[in-house]
């Protein structure tokens, strides 16, 4: 399958646009890597509504469907800083839609970043302190929440955690798209694309859209906090059902999905790392952009630890998710930087 047919089959899909694409391919210059490394940066941060992020690609469909059905309210989930709860919201609350947000802890005492924006959206929150499902699958997780959500809503429209459904990750088989056309139109060569793993759905949608088009980039997942026992499985499955939506079944196995586990993610999810920390320092004053401590910090770590100690080479692209309001839940990361 080449580009034009992929993005033609996309297409038959209800798609609600929320930000301009492509988002922009830049280069690290002033980044130091080794001789035979170039590093590159896709600024998904520069996507969606409510200062953005990548989970409005997989909003685009996903809302898309809601409306379809009619939908008066949206129920997700996530972390306290969670930027697709955040996204969710913005979007819903543009769309006339009632949002309704659940949290897997106890309410903070202040309300900071992504917690706070979405007060802004007179979201409704609902903090349930269920923990960070570490002892249960993502799929589990999910039918725990809906019923939570039937229990305290009603009836709405549920998305899960990350929008982490097939639908949903079309929006990542899109940008698989994109950035195919974009390495083509560079003539780079050799190339990997690096992404934060949360939830797994970003690098199910570009592992199943690299797949269809048949494309020599490589794509790896960094976890930042391994949330759910089982993820190399249950995105080779959302991978995989992708393919079978586009009409081009395809069977992943836990084995092919291309994921590096528990290196980088530090004390836990949702606690910032050292390293983590020193790379969004790194980035901003190299390159003056923003990353975040919770995702987008520690995926830069584990990217510039492999290229140091060359287990990547060629053409490298950061794909940036964006999460810069989760920075201002944690100012002693600017205040104390040591």
């Amino acid at each position: 399958m080449n580009v034009p047919s992929l993005r033609a089959r996309l297409g038959r899909f209800p798609r609600i646009p929320l930000g301009a694409c492509p988002t922009p391919l830049e280069p690290l210059e002033r980044l130091s890597a080794p001789a035979q490394t170039a590093l590159w940066i896709k600024r998904d941060d520069c996507i969606g509504p409510a200062m953005g992020g990548n989970k409005a690609r997989k909003l685009e469909f996903l809302m898309a469907d809601a409306q379809q059905r009619r939908a008066r309210k949206v129920v997700t989930f996530g972390g306290l800083q969670s930027n697709h709860a955040r996204l969710t919201a913005a979007v819903a609350r543009n769309l006339g839609m009632e949002p309704h947000l659940f949290y897997f802890e106890p309410r903070p005492r202040e309300l900071a970043g992504n917690l706070l924006l979405a007060s802004m959206l007179d979201a409704k929150m609902h903090f349930v302190p269920l923990g960070r499902g570490g002892g249960m699958t993502l799929e589990a997780t999910n039918r725990l929440v809906r019923l939570l959500a039937w229990l305290f809503v009603g009836r709405a429209y549920f998305i899960p955690v990350g929008g982490h459904t097939a639908l949903g990750c079309l929006g990542y088989v899109a940008a698989a798209a994109e950035i195919h056309s974009q390495v083509e139109q560079r003539e780079l060569r050799n190339v990997t694309v690096v992404t934060a793993m949360g939830t797994g759905g970003t690098l199910a949608g570009l592992l199943a859209g690299f797949t269809l088009l048949h494309s020599p980039i490589r794509v790896l997942g960094i976890d930042v906090g391994k949330l759910w026992k089982g993820c190399p499985a249950s995105i080779a499955h959302v991978a995989g059902e992708v393919c079978a939506l586009l009409g081009e079944p395809q069977t992943f196995a836990p084995a092919d999905v291309p994921l590096i586990e528990e290196c980088y993610v530090g004390p836990g999810y949702g606690i910032p790392s050292p390293e983590g920390n020193a790379a969004l320092r790194q980035i901003a004053q190299c390159a003056g952009v923003f990353l975040d401590p919770i995702y987008t910090g520690k995926a830069m770590a584990g990217l510039l630890d492999l290229v140091a100690e060359g287990n990547l080479e060629g053409d490298v692209i950061f794909l940036h998710t964006g999460g810069i309001p989760g920075l201002f839940a944690f100012p002693q990361i600017i205040t104390h930087p040591t």
